[in-house]
């Protein structure tokens, strides 16, 4: 860590865990995140770090007047927007979802097809 001002600066992984720690009790806004986590931190800080939370979908949030209330993305969400990155970045589409397909096990694959007929439904 560096030091900025007689602060020390966390880096950013750092900040992003202790941010979903504070998430972890409970919906918050920017500003209670903040005081959750200490007045050092800037506001501007506060919020960036909540905003790449949700791009990430780590974050859900939703408007409270001029602000928005943050709060964990529910775990499958998470999980599932893992596994969408990690498939759009495989070289062949067909060979990566091929592959995860060989690694489902018995129990999987019925419902893996209930959840394509349900897909394709909609």
């Amino acid at each position: 860590m560096s030091k900025k001002r007689g602060t020390a600066r966390r880096d950013r992984g750092a900040l992003e865990n202790e941010v979903l720690a504070a998430l972890a009790s409970g919906p918050m806004t920017p500003r209670e995140v903040r005081r959750h986590l200490g007045e050092e931190l800037a506001y501007t800080t506060v919020m960036t770090t909540l905003a790449r939370l949700h791009e990430k979908g780590a974050a859900t949030r939703e408007s409270a007047g001029r602000t928005f209330t943050y709060q964990l993305a529910d775990g499958a969400s998470v999980q599932a927007r893992t596994m969408r990155r990690a498939l759009d970045a495989g070289l062949d589409r067909e060979q990566v979802l091929a592959r995860f397909l060989d690694e489902l096990g018995p129990d999987d694959v019925p419902v893996l097809r209930r959840l394509l007929r349900q897909a394709k439904g909609r």
